[in-house]
């Protein structure tokens, strides 16, 4: 096995997904040298819905991924805000207009997205291995890593050293599983399938579309477990997918591609999305892992970022921007951890887990008691008979579920989401 006598670089990022990219973009600002070691070549395929959220938008305007605002020139499809379907109603939620967040949300393929990312880290200074598959630590005499092993295409397994591993490996976690992390059983998780469909009716769609109930054709308008969504995609394309959470009674037990499909057969014949004949591609699957159901999120000279630590938002699925928001977070801590030594890099390092909790532990307490709920089929029934119809009270549950809040100087909204979020125990 070839390894380096020194080290290969300040940090190494397992994984240059969003989480990846953002954390590795913002070490090489700070002119730290970063090796990105990533398993795929891009573009490649992700499962995932492909909406953006104002929370997601304000990282990607961070990163310098459009200098001026005009996504749309560059391919990207812009989206006011969310429409919700559910209890016979239909209401468009506008996002909310707010000093800490964009009022717009972004629309695109992760086929590409995840390479833009990667190639802003890169001209900020990364250095991108791409065919690398990272198998596991490289550990000291006292359990702590100081690199990794990988296997590099057409080669044999080589080392890679440096003091600080940045684990973005996203669903899987492999590299946090062989450190020995779990993930917490205690936390909620989803499922979700998607399938691009071919649909000029609804393709430039400007809001997100979210399915509280879906019905199937066949059994007499059954009512099928979980959400859906429509995202048009603004090229003749729109990405649909459902998603069951672990505290349905469904979950485990369904087949989500036949569900889908069934749901989707029940919707409009000019949507084009109940003919196979329009379908672009197989249906794809994956976990989402919410509510921190990976911790500690600091051990040992690793940090994880993104899914690999569990921070999709139990509320709404949403995982893209918790990933580069802890990317960044992680990114300023390592800069400040590597200028020190011995128990002093530790404490600042220690941070990293302390400065998650703050911003997120109250926020994912209330979510992993939301999903406790809504996995009940007749609270979600009452809740959304009775909630739909009531815009005010929509928009407040917009905000709460987007995580869309200003801290400071907000209005009544934010104040009552912000408070409820400091006096729960964190997670």
């Amino acid at each position: 096995m070839a390894a380096s006598s020194d080290n290969d670089a300040d940090v190494i990022v397992v994984g240059a997904g969003p989480g990846g990219s953002t954390t590795a973009y913002h070490l090489a600002r700070h002119g730290i040298r970063v090796l990105v070691l990533e398993k795929s070549q891009f573009p490649r395929e992700k499962v995932c819905g492909d909406g953006l959220t104002p929370r997601a938008v304000k990282q990607l305007i961070k990163m310098g991924v459009t200098a001026d605002g005009s996504f749309e020139e560059q391919g990207w499809l812009r989206n006011k805000g969310l429409r919700v379907i559910g209890g016979g109603v239909r209401l468009e939620l506008d996002w909310p207009d707010l000093a800490s967040f964009p009022n717009y949300g972004l629309v695109r393929t992760r086929f590409d997205f995840d390479d833009l990312l990667a190639k802003q880290a890169v001209k900020a200074g990364a250095d991108l291995r791409t065919g690398v598959t990272v198998t596991g630590p490289v550990l000291d005499d006292t359990g702590r890593a100081i690199g990794v092993v990988a296997d590099t295409e057409g080669g044999e397994p080589r080392e890679f050293r440096a003091p600080l591993i940045i684990s973005a490996d996203g669903v899987s976690g492999r590299f946090p599983l062989a450190l020995g992390l779990a993930k917490r059983e205690d936390r909620p998780i989803g499922v979700a399938v998607r399938r691009y469909y071919h649909s000029p009716a609804k393709h430039d769609d400007d809001y997100l579309e979210s399915w509280l109930e879906l019905r199937s054709k066949e059994g007499g308008d059954r009512l099928l477990p979980g959400y859906g969504w429509i995202f048009g995609m603004g090229d003749g394309r729109v990405n649909v997918g459902l998603g069951v959470l672990n505290s349905s009674s469904a979950f485990g037990k369904t087949n989500y591609r036949r569900m889908l499909t069934e749901w989707l057969g029940a919707t409009p014949d000019d949507w084009g999305m109940n003919d196979e004949a329009n379908a672009d591609g197989p249906i794809l699957g994956a976990a989402l892992p919410m509510g921190f159901n990976r911790v500690p999120h600091y051990t040992r000279g690793v940090l994880l970022v993104g899914d690999s630590g569990g921070m999709v938002n139990p509320f709404n699925g949403e995982g893209i921007a918790y990933a580069m928001e802890s990317g960044e977070l992680a990114a300023e801590v390592v800069a400040q951890a590597l200028g020190r030594t011995g128990l002093d890099r530790e404490r600042a390092l220690a941070a990293y887990p302390a400065e998650l909790k703050a911003r997120y532990g109250g926020y994912y307490r209330l979510g992993n008691i939301f999903v406790k709920m809504i996995g009940n089929p007749h609270i979600m029934r009452i809740a959304t008979k009775h909630g739909m119809p009531h815009p005010t009270l929509m928009r407040f549950v917009l905000k709460l579920l987007a995580n869309l809040t200003d801290p400071r100087g907000g209005d009544a909204m934010d104040r009552v989401i912000n408070a409820m979020t400091r006096v729960v125990p964190a997670v």
